[in-house]
């Protein structure tokens, strides 16, 4: 049976190099020192911002230098907690980093506070008179939109002092998930032994083509999970109740109201998303579902079965470094600045990519203002592995581009933006293969592979986001929110979905405790505005070519500069209607349509 390795077993060529952030640890506390010491100069600005443009100017340059200071000092310690939580060191550092940020909030809570206490019109003037001030204009007319919703000064500040506690739900998820839990071994139908893993699971066994290595690592993942059950239950309850007490504090009238203030976009397009995706998507993936169980001649389709490859015997290995060409090929479109990024990203060691004991599950990327991405992933030689690091190296390239074109408190746009350049890749890279092969068993293989990704955004990720909604109604009338409510809501949201065609038992009624994008706000359905918009991108690329390519590359490079919505209306797509919606899923439906031709 094949053990799981030690970070210190992994070869050092499979692991990134953070030197580029910090040269030694020695080197990362110096630094965490010096942003602590300059803390009290902080403060010498307060009471100082309404007095003039340039006082205004002054203090948040001073707040603006110190959090991209930080930025790359908690970069450092959440990278070294990922790639081993296990280690009592990176958890110190990940929790002493948590606690500056809080210390951060603090001091700098005046500024906010200040900023909303001038008289009407204070902020115009001060804008016209003060060029300098115009980099901030998107962080002013923000804050300006929140006014209705601040509490006093001495609230916030001390609100800001208790960010590490509000986001200890978050903390001990994570650290719960990366450092404790355990899976026992598992035997296939031939008497084989496998030990289990959260990444190995997600990585290997979860798409397994012999059923009984995939229903035993099932069974072994789900009693790892129920064993944590009532923890994560009143994780995710402790995160429920704090938003929903805020948005109340706030005077928001519902926690959702609260939450998607920050994503600058209406409500009409959060519910579009939810309900128009649930209802015409369904029919199409049942239809996947029925096509899965009689390819592979089951008696009854499980949900462990729902990503059990349809051809096995056609399942090519990709060592990375084929995976890396395929990507760069696939990415040509985008042109040689853009190439040449991904390239690099993929070459000089800024992808960590071995499992390792204690290594945190599912992909990321991290970027850092003023350094480059940092990519996680486990490979495991699969197509999925490919088209994952194609996700990753979407949002890499997207804040490469950003940065060099934006100031740091620019660069960041709204989250239902974010997800949109990653899948975009993912996009690009599905048109590559399938423009390059007329083979039907390759066709098939990436359709399947391109499923995946509609799979994971439009079901997994949009399944949770319609958990989320129905919890935080319940939490709003009072409910407790334990174990038994979350896997009686989401077994019924699955079976609710999958009709007759997939058999929804314990383990999937318990899938709420794989994610952390619970502790993210609403991130979840963020993934499915992304997929509609890449969705649309991709289309206009193939059709016309480098002006639309061009578009696109604007968009990246405007960072935070315009709101979601804005982003992509400058590039061409319109999800103030639903049409792009209701195409997204329709494509859905003629890749299945294919997909049922060639079997």
């Amino acid at each position: 049976m094949k053990k799981r390795q030690a970070r210190s077993e992994v070869p050092v060529e499979h692991t990134w190099n953070l030197d580029d952030l910090f040269t030694s640890v020695a080197a990362w506390a110096d630094a965490y020192v010096a942003i602590d010491a300059a803390l009290p100069g902080i403060a010498l600005h307060q009471g100082q911002l309404g007095t003039s443009a340039a006082h205004l100017l002054a203090a948040l340059d001073a707040v603006e230098a110190l959090e991209q200071q930080f930025a790359r000092v908690s970069t450092y310690a959440h990278l070294r907690n990922a790639q081993d939580g296990t280690n009592p060191a990176h958890q110190a550092a990940s929790a002493r980093a948590a606690a500056l940020g809080a210390r951060i909030d603090s001091a700098t809570a005046f500024v906010e506070s200040e900023i909303l206490a001038m008289p009407e019109g204070v902020i115009p003037q001060f804008l016209a008179a003060e060029p300098g001030l115009e980099v901030h204009r998107i962080f002013l007319t923000d804050l300006m939109e929140l006014r209705p919703h601040r509490l006093g000064a001495e609230a916030e500040r001390v609100l800001a002092s208790l960010g590490e506690v509000l986001n200890a739900p978050h903390m001990v998820y994570n650290r719960a998930k990366s450092g404790d839990m355990q899976f026992a071994p598992f035997s296939s139908a031939a008497g084989a032994q496998f030990a289990n893993s959260i990444n190995g699971f997600e990585s290997d066994y979860e798409s397994h083509s012999d059923t009984s290595v995939r229903r035993g690592a099932w069974q072994s993942f789900s009693a790892g999970l129920k064993a944590y059950n009532h923890t994560f239950a009143a994780t995710f309850a402790t995160e429920v109740n704090k938003n929903v007490t805020l948005g109340r504090l706030r005077g928001y009238t519902s926690t959702e109201d609260y939450l998607l203030q920050a994503h600058k976009i209406p409500q009409t397009v959060y519910r579009n998303i939810l309900h128009i995706i649930q209802a015409e998507l369904a029919p199409h993936m049942q239809r996947y579902a029925r096509l899965r169980r009689k390819v592979l001649g089951l008696d009854k389709l499980l949900y462990c079965d729902i990503k059990a490859p349809l051809d096995p015997e056609f399942n090519p290995r990709i060592s990375y470094e084929e995976g890396c060409e395929l990507v760069l090929k696939s990415l040509a479109p985008m042109g040689p600045e853009y190439c040449a990024f991904a390239h690099k990203t993929m070459t000089q060691r800024w992808v960590d990519r071995s499992d390792n004991i204690g290594k945190s599950s599912g992909a990321f990327c991290a970027s850092p203002y003023g350094v480059h991405p940092y990519i996680l992933i486990t490979w495991s030689d699969t197509m999925r592995n490919v088209f994952t690091l194609a996700h990753e190296l979407g949002h890499g390239g997207h804040f490469g581009l950003a940065m060099q074109h934006q100031r740091f408190v620019n660069t960041r746009p709204g989250m239902p933006f974010v997800e949109a350049p990653s899948i975009m890749n993912e996009m690009l890279l599905a048109q590559h293969i399938l423009g390059q092969n007329s083979d039907t068993r390759m066709r098939r293989s990436v359709i399947m592979q391109v499923l995946g990704t509609y799979h994971h955004n439009f079901v997994t990720h949009l399944l949770e986001a319609e958990l989320q909604h129905q919890v935080y109604a319940l939490a709003e009338q009072d409910q407790p929110i334990t174990a038994g409510l979350l896997h009686q809501r989401k077994g019924d949201l699955l079976a609710k979905f999958w009709g007759d065609t997939v058999e929804i038992d314990d383990g999937a009624r318990m899938t709420w405790m794989r994610q952390p994008h619970y502790y993210m706000g609403l991130y979840p359905y963020t993934y499915s505005v992304g997929l509609v918009a890449s969705t649309a991108m991709a289309q206009r690329i193939a059709t016309e070519g480098e002006p639309a390519v061009q578009r696109w590359l604007n968009v990246l490079k405007a960072g935070g500069t315009l709101k979601p919505l804005e982003l992509m209306q400058a590039a061409g797509i319109d999800m103030h209607s639903p049409q792009p919606i209701h195409d997204a899923v329709a494509y859905v439906g003629r890749l299945i349509d294919e997909l049922e031709a060639s079997f």
